[in-house]
């Protein structure tokens, strides 16, 4: 099935991130740009680069998905660097006709024209109270995106008409509904790409899993695109940004640093 598609290099940044805004963006394009110099098609970010991954960081950090800094630059690395981005996510501030401020876990994709292909705002908010196992050594731990964070409500594809493929969004959560990725798969889908932030709680007995069942289940390729570990913040990020392929096999992963 594969045999007439174009071939692409696909990286993932799995970034550090801090509390520095400017610095976050300025990093993530030293890492896209050192990608692409490396022969990279498609670039991806992982889940929240522009802040903390935390419910304290969310609302003060959001921004206007048209006009915000993050698009900017994203938009303008795309079109520069003639590659299709798909920009991890940030806190997206939404304000409708109502004046009532919201705010999305936002992933926004960029062609080589520096275009919007494709905005996903998060579908399943992450809200887990998950009680420690003493007998597996697994920690606690309890999280509320809805405390802060409203949901988005429709699947995203991107099309890449050169390279014959289309890819499949999803964020962290939604890659535990495979309803989401076998629609993807029935779209005629051929890579599935989550950015997404697991934790030292969840990540080592699922984030793998989840990936290589997704790409068995749908043959296609998965990607889980993290942002690394930072000791410095509440939440404990489990990285291992991983790729499978359609066999679930695994075709390139990391550890948690940047």
């Amino acid at each position: 099935e594969m045999q007439d598609k174009k071939p692409f290099k696909f990286a993932g940044i799995q970034l550090l991130t801090g509390a520095d805004k400017e610095a976050n963006l300025n990093r993530a394009k030293a890492k896209i740009e050192e990608a692409a110099g490396k022969g990279a098609n498609v670039i991806s970010l992982g889940e929240i680069f522009t802040c903390p991954y935390s419910n304290d960081y969310f609302p003060s950090y959001a921004e206007t998905l048209e006009d915000g800094p993050t698009t900017k630059l994203l938009q303008s690395l795309a079109k520069n660097l003639k590659i299709y981005l798909i920009g991890g996510s940030f806190p997206e501030k939404k304000v409708d006709s109502a004046n009532n401020v919201k705010i999305f876990n936002t992933c926004v994709s960029f062609n080589p024209s520096g275009e919007i292909i494709g905005i996903h705002r998060k579908i399943h908010l992450f809200d887990v109270n998950i009680a420690a196992d003493e007998r597996s050594g697994r920690p606690a731990l309890n999280f509320q995106e809805s405390l802060t964070l409203s949901s988005g409500e429709t699947p995203t594809i991107i099309n890449l008409p050169e390279y014959n493929c289309k890819i499949g969004i999803g964020i962290c959560y939604d890659i535990r509904f495979a309803q989401l990725a076998h629609y993807y798969a029935e779209q005629g889908c051929s890579m599935l790409v989550y950015p997404g932030a697991f934790n030292t709680t969840t990540g080592p007995s699922h984030w793998e899993l989840l990936i290589r069942a997704r790409a068995v289940d749908n043959q296609c390729y998965c990607a889980g695109v993290s942002p690394c570990k930072n000791p410095e913040f509440s939440y404990p990020v489990w990285g291992h940004s991983t790729v499978s392929d359609p066999w679930g096999t695994i075709v390139a992963t990391t550890s948690d640093e940047e």
